[in-house]
């Protein structure tokens, strides 16, 4: 009965924030506009060969700096400075940046999860060494490591998703050792302790259930800071290297023939703006929606 109980509060609990997002336009409008980034992205394969016919690396050199036209698909937002198409290499780009975005969040998240419940549920030395730790590597910017990384190894899109992963669980983390600390002492929690239930299944069935929906926060947040990292560093020209485009390099590589091409620093800043934007706005939304203040609740743990 107390089970089914649990169940049922769970789902008003994401009933009611799925409601509290529907009545939200920005947030709403937002989702949608991220929906269809990531749509286009993901079809890029199938829009360059039927509706633009080209690829990313087909050159027109005699055409270069050709700006945006509607004379043929693959004008629309011009031609670069070896006659490829803008707007091709945008849609693998916004591949590349979005990929490194949402699986380098993921990756942090995990690690940040892993380390801070493990350190706010057992204290002691676990939680010194993570407390060390975060504080350290917290002192020195992200975009540092990145850099360096990037002095010695030739980064793509799957070894960048791994590193920024493997360095920016730090937020997660401090985040996650807070909530638990303040769930460790609640009467379920004490209660699962005292009938005999082990540290690990009292952290994934009683703490992770409380923490996840911060760490969603999170995650919306992270996406969108890792995304500008991945700009940042590939525009410094240690992340995606060229051929393979991504929103990043290809502002790099404008940058010399901003008179020239002006369109090709428009295009690719746009989409990092927007793609920034909407996470950011679905974040917010989220965090208001989540919020125990607005929903009138405590808990959606299963007690």
């Amino acid at each position: 009965m107390a089970e089914r109980s649990g169940r049922d509060l769970s789902r008003g609990f994401w009933s009611d924030t799925l409601s509290r997002l529907r009545r939200d336009p920005t947030t709403m409008a937002a989702i949608v506009v991220l929906g269809m980034l990531v749509g286009l992205a993901l079809a890029a394969d199938v829009l360059a060969q039927h509706l633009f016919r080209t690829s990313f690396s087909a050159l027109d050199l005699p055409r270069s700096f050709d700006k945006p036209s509607l004379e043929e698909p693959r004008m629309w937002f011009g031609l670069d400075a070896l006659g490829r198409s803008e707007v091709v290499r945008m849609l693998y780009g916004g591949r590349v940046s979005l990929f490194v975005g949402t699986f380098g969040s993921l990756v942090a998240l995990t690690i940040g999860l892993a380390v801070g419940m493990t350190a706010g549920y057992f204290g002691g030395w676990w939680d010194d060494v993570a407390v060390w730790a975060i504080t350290t590597i917290e002192s020195i910017p992200l975009i540092y490591f990145l850099i360096m990384i990037g002095l010695y190894f030739r980064l793509d899109a799957l070894s960048l998703t791994v590193f920024i992963g493997a360095i920016a669980w730090l937020s997660a983390a401090n985040l996650a050792r807070g909530q638990t600390i303040s769930l460790r002492e609640r009467e379920y929690v004490t209660a699962a302790r005292t009938i005999g239930a082990s540290p690990w299944g009292i952290i994934l069935r009683h703490i992770f259930p409380n923490v996840l929906p911060l760490m969603i926060v999170v995650l919306m947040l992270a996406v969108g800071g890792t995304i500008l990292a991945e700009s940042a560093i590939s525009f410094l020209g240690f992340g995606i290297q060229p051929p393979q485009p991504s929103w990043g390099n290809m502002l790099s590589g404008a940058t010399q023939y901003y008179f020239k091409g002006p369109h090709l620093i428009l295009f690719p800043g746009a989409a990092i703006t927007l793609t920034v934007l909407c996470v950011f706005l679905i974040g917010d939304g989220l965090r208001d929606a989540l919020d125990p203040r607005l929903r009138g609740s405590e808990s959606i743990a299963r007690r």
